[in-house]
């Protein structure tokens, strides 16, 4: 029995395996435990082994690389087209198999253990911020039931907390209760505070992340956020590749010819686009300061006044190619793809929505084109 490509479902418990031989037949059925996929697979012949990018696959795909085998993981969304019939386990394992050989699927890098842990690191203090977010929501409104309002920020509540011990209307139990809320606040900045300690450290012996970080807008959040979804970067050939996995890129519903972009598709890394605009948004104020070109060029051509903040920010922090330049007519770079508005109409280049989807691109191209650089 020669089998050319191993497609693997995984499941929490058990996993169904289908092999392939070379002519694309079924020569493989079975279902096991993952120590029994490991078992098998060192049985084989250096082989594909396809599976679905999902929970536990990249440190499998890491073991049977280590065996000889390659690897190749796709995304869930790819694979499904390939489900014949009814679905079920085994048709899900054939379906990935198939969806293995085809020469335009489109392939996930596996991660190596230090992304995943970075990425892990990430995750928890992104929890340990939404709990502390909501913890600081639930003081702002059991303080304004009591008709005590604070102005907004959470430096400013927490000033206001401090000198809440003089005749503010509140009961002698809500006043125990908001101590003890004010103490879960600060075990929780303690805990963010330890993790931004950490990633920090990681940053001082990362070459890659340190270039990312001459990036105006890009930090140690930002960098290693990046380092541990894209790595070096190779799985992207150029940076508007790296913005449409973004989901920084107009969504087309073209029909009959006729070229329709909408908003832009917010696919992929939610947290990572989050952290980009953010980026772009602290770095504002210091660049508009600065005497470089390119500020003096938004300062003339008044870009505040024609787009959106988010847009402007973009634009600011990419240091955009030669090739995107401010003219004279035009008060934002626009490519002609993006200034084609509905049904094909011509929209006007200071249109908002148009300089939106056009600019939010341009920081990832400054991104990819750094990650990728080599010494």
């Amino acid at each position: 029995m020669e089998i050319a490509v191993l497609g693997i479902d995984l499941g929490k418990n058990s996993c169904s395996t289908v092999g392939l031989d070379d002519a694309g037949a079924v020569v493989l059925r079975r279902r096991m435990r993952r120590e029994g996929v490991i078992k098998l697979a060192g049985k084989l012949r250096p082989c594909v082994v396809a599976m679905e990018a999902c929970c536990g696959a990249h440190h499998l795909g890491r073991v049977l690389r280590a065996q000889g085998h390659e690897v190749r993981l796709m995304s869930p969304e790819y694979v499904r087209p390939y489900v014949k019939s009814q679905k079920n386990d085994d048709r899900d394992a054939e379906a990935i198999a198939e969806a293995a050989t085809r020469p335009t699927m489109r392939f996930v890098a596996l991660k190596s253990e230090e992304q995943l842990d970075m990425q892990t690191l990430h995750r928890a203090r992104d929890r340990l911020v939404g709990e502390r977010t909501a913890l600081i929501n639930q003081l702002r409104a059991v303080l304004l039931e009591r008709g005590i309002t604070v102005a907004q920020g959470r430096r400013k509540l927490e000033r206001h907390l401090a000198g809440l011990n003089g005749p503010e209307g509140l009961s002698q139990r809500m006043r125990v209760l908001i101590e003890d809320m004010r103490l879960q606040w600060s075990e929780l900045d303690r805990r963010i505070a330890e993790l931004d300690k950490e990633l920090a450290e990681w940053v001082r012996n990362e070459e890659a992340a340190r270039r990312l970080m001459t990036i105006s807008g890009i930090g140690v959040l930002n960098a290693t956020a990046l380092i541990a979804a894209i790595g070096q970067g190779e799985s992207f050939a150029r940076g508007r590749d790296l913005a449409a996995w973004l989901g920084l890129v107009p969504r087309q519903v073209t029909t009959g010819g006729k070229p329709r972009l909408v908003g832009i598709s917010k696919r992929g890394n939610k947290y990572l686009r989050k952290l980009l605009i953010h980026g772009a948004r602290a770095a504002l104020p210091t660049l508009l300061e600065s005497p470089t070109p390119l500020a003096a060029q938004a300062i003339r051509a008044s870009l505040l006044a024609s787009a959106t903040t988010a847009a402007f920010l973009c634009i600011l922090v990419s240091r955009p190619r030669s090739s995107v330049t401010i003219q004279r007519d035009v008060p934002f770079p626009i490519s002609p793809r993006a200034a084609t508005g509905f049904r094909g109409r011509r929209r006007d280049p200071s249109d908002r929505r148009a300089v939106e989807r056009s600019a939010d691109t341009l920081l990832v191209h400054r991104v990819a084109g750094l990650v990728q650089r080599r010494e």
